[in-house]
């Protein structure tokens, strides 16, 4: 249990380094076309966002709630590896021995809306933000 806490927390803290680090050389939405139109980086988007598809099914069974599950939804496809290390998080902290690691991954749950709200809320007003630098150019 240790080990999947520390190994979401490694992941998460690589992501919001090198989100951040990505953010800082240039803006979102300013990726050369050259890069944008390349086969691999194609490739790669859409290895990425099908994992993400994949992980948000299982939280789309978890979360019972409808609202939590399209905002858990919205969330993972805008923030990615974030959101889902955060998800993970959340759910093994819930947990206090390893003998309850089975719960992590087949326990349903109500589906509170507050955190996948805020998770939400946030990556919309980053996208946006990044994106009116294509409106003003």
């Amino acid at each position: 249990m240790l080990l999947l806490r520390l190994l979401f927390v490694a992941i998460l803290a690589c992501m919001l380094a090198v989100t951040s680090w990505a953010s800082g050389q240039c803006a979102l939405f300013a990726i050369p076309r050259d890069v944008f139109t390349h086969p691999w980086f194609i490739a790669t988007l859409f290895d990425a966002y099908w994992a993400f598809v994949t992980f948000t099914v299982w939280v789309i069974w978890k979360e019972q709630s409808l609202a939590a599950r399209i905002l858990w939804f919205i969330a993972v496809i805008l923030w990615g590896n974030i959101a889902m290390s955060l998800y993970m998080l959340v759910e093994l902290f819930r947990i206090k021995t390893i003998d309850q690691l089975g719960e992590v991954f087949s326990t349903r749950r109500p589906g509170k809306i507050a955190f996948p709200a805020v998770l939400t809320a946030f990556g919309l007003a980053i996208y946006l933000l990044g994106a009116k630098s294509l409106f003003t150019a």
